[in-house]
């Protein structure tokens, strides 16, 4: 079949919490499947049984930065064998709820792990292999708290304003850094505007 073996496009969704990053997941893939693509959704950490295992622990659980980072990059090994290139080598499309990018905002920013460590992980872990497209969901401090009233917190979003600020920053920076890749998108906005933003990113890949 023409174009089956073309490898498959990678997309990561990120934002600090509270923006309205996992709204949009359904929504996005809908999209990609109605142009006639196979679609992987997934989510990080997560994705596979050991990784979701390692889910629970690192959501609840308080633990050393550098242990939490270890066990983010473990569950991400598994993830990234099982899932993530497989489908891509198929030629599936994969929109992931997080990647190593969340790794590097609130493991490195956040708590302070050396940045070189995580990108050590990285290389050892899933090497040569970066998303094509991050979308990255912004908001205040303010917007985030209103949004995630009312339910319970993992241990991450129960962080107070100076962690949440350090990790904005950090994907700020990334994408300055990055900016090919790396697209704020503004998670206050309508919905229908933020969808529109969305739909003209995924549309040049």
């Amino acid at each position: 079949m023409p174009g089956a073996s073309r490898r498959g496009r990678f997309i990561t969704l990120e934002g600090v919490d509270g923006a309205g990053k996992s709204t949009h997941v359904p929504w996005i893939a809908g999209r990609l499947r109605a142009g006639g693509r196979e679609v992987i959704v997934t989510r990080e950490p997560g994705g596979t049984p050991h990784a979701e295992a390692l889910r629970g622990r690192l959501l609840a659980e308080k633990m050393d930065p550098q242990k939490e980072t270890e066990l983010m990059f473990e569950a991400r090994a598994d993830h990234v064998q099982k899932v993530i290139r497989p489908a891509l080598e198929r030629g599936a499309w994969v929109l992931c709820d997080r990647f190593t990018d969340s790794t590097r905002a609130y493991q490195g920013a956040g708590k302070g792990v050396a940045l070189e460590r995580i990108e050590a992980l990285a290389a050892q872990v899933h090497g040569g292999l970066v998303p094509d497209l991050t979308l990255v969901f912004d908001a205040s401090h303010a917007v985030s708290r209103q949004r995630l009233a009312g339910r319970p917190l993992d241990k991450f979003e129960a962080e107070g304003a100076e962690f949440f600020g350090r990790v904005r920053k950090a994907y700020q920076d990334l994408a300055r850094t990055e900016p090919n890749r790396v697209h704020i998108i503004d998670g206050s906005r309508s919905l229908d505007e933020v969808q529109a933003e969305i739909e003209k990113w995924i549309a040049v890949l």
